[in-house]
């Protein structure tokens, strides 16, 4: 008996012809064969009989099988392809039509001041300068003139480590003078910009975490008179004050410098910004009132003293100035914002009006 006219063969072919999805055709395979399938029960029977006749036996099993493998595997392949074509269909998409609309990104306005902040600093040569906002008692209070007993520390509202001891949550980025002082040294300008941390009560003017940038400058033959000239050449620019054109006017400008105290700085100034709100937004206006932007001065000589300085490479006396600004009070100046919390409650509208691609 030849391959082609076993019974087997033919009922499988019969059967292969009739499965119509892959599971069937798995099914026939497994009873076909299978490790117990009807052509594996016959395999096994060839130890049976004699030799010459298991050799001519064996030849014709294995063309069955060696046929019916072949037709499974092409009737397989036809079921494969029926069922990519279906799924092709019912996942199709049709890429004429328009795309759904979606919120498209824009950057925060601390984004945007930081990033403008820092191409303005970089292009008067500063280093921009970042440091840890977990800062031990030294670097934070220590090294800028602010030992264990100084009253300034009550000022800050400090949140300390509770598993950390001498460890703290910076509460200003004036840390990052006594760290730059220690690994990069002097003559140095530099700029940091991040967040801060105080426990202050939340309300449209406060919030526990904010943002400062502190920008210091220590050159031979720094005085007084350059820290004017740097804070208002950095105020016209934030806010578009053209000085020229105002002082021709004769229009003061809305902004004023006053005596204050900082441990670090002697002297010690606060500049001021006049403004009001009018229409639901803070603008600059010399008919409103003042609200202080930032805090500067001279660096103190104790700062230079701690980190271990003590004169400039020629032995020249070392001399340099200090500010800090909040970055949030800068913004809700120069964007007309009334309520800090804004900032952070993360309304999507909000960003689409303030926020920039």
């Amino acid at each position: 008996m030849s391959a082609s006219n076993h019974p087997l063969l033919k009922e499988g072919v019969a059967k292969i012809g009739s499965c119509h999805t892959l599971a069937e055709l798995e099914a026939l395979r497994v009873d076909f064969l299978g490790k117990n399938g009807a052509l594996t029960k016959e395999l096994k029977q060839l130890g049976t009989i004699a030799p010459d006749e298991r050799r001519t036996q064996g030849q014709v099993l294995n063309g069955v099988r060696e046929t019916l493998e072949g037709l499974i595997a092409q009737k397989k392949a036809v079921f494969e392809t029926q069922e990519l074509a279906a799924r092709l269909e019912a996942e199709r998409v049709d890429v004429t039509l328009p795309c759904r609309p979606a919120l498209q990104g824009k950057k925060h306005l601390f984004t945007q001041i930081f990033e403008d902040l820092s191409a303005y600093f970089r292009a008067k040569g500063f280093q921009i300068m970042s440091g840890p906002e977990v800062d031990d008692d030294f670097h934070n209070f220590g090294a800028l003139n602010m030992p264990a007993h100084h009253p300034a520390r009550q000022m800050q509202d400090t949140l300390y480590l509770k598993d950390a001891p001498g460890f703290l949550l910076r509460t200003h980025t004036s840390t990052m003078q006594s760290r730059t002082f220690e690994t990069v040294g002097v003559p140095v300008r530099a700029l940091s910009l991040g967040s801060v941390f105080r426990n202050d009560a939340v309300d449209a003017t406060h919030t526990p975490l904010f943002h400062q940038i502190e920008v210091f400058v220590v050159e031979p033959g720094i005085t007084v008179a350059h820290l004017k000239h740097f804070l208002l050449d950095l105020l016209s620019y934030l806010f578009k004050i053209d000085l020229c054109a105002a002082a021709e006017r004769e229009e003061p400008l809305p902004v004023r410098l006053r005596p204050s105290f900082f441990p670090f700085t002697e002297p010690s100034l606060e500049v001021d910004c006049c403004c009001a709100r009018t229409n639901g937004e803070l603008k600059l206006d010399l008919s409103g009132n003042w609200l202080e932007i930032l805090g500067c001065g001279m660096i103190h000589p104790n700062v230079f003293k701690n980190c271990g300085l003590s004169t400039f490479a020629d032995g020249s006396p070392l001399q340099g100035f200090a500010a800090g600004l909040g970055v949030e009070r800068i913004a809700m100046l120069k964007y007309g914002i009334t309520d800090i919390r804004q900032f952070y409650e993360g309304d999507a509208r909000w960003l689409s009006h303030y926020g920039a691609n």
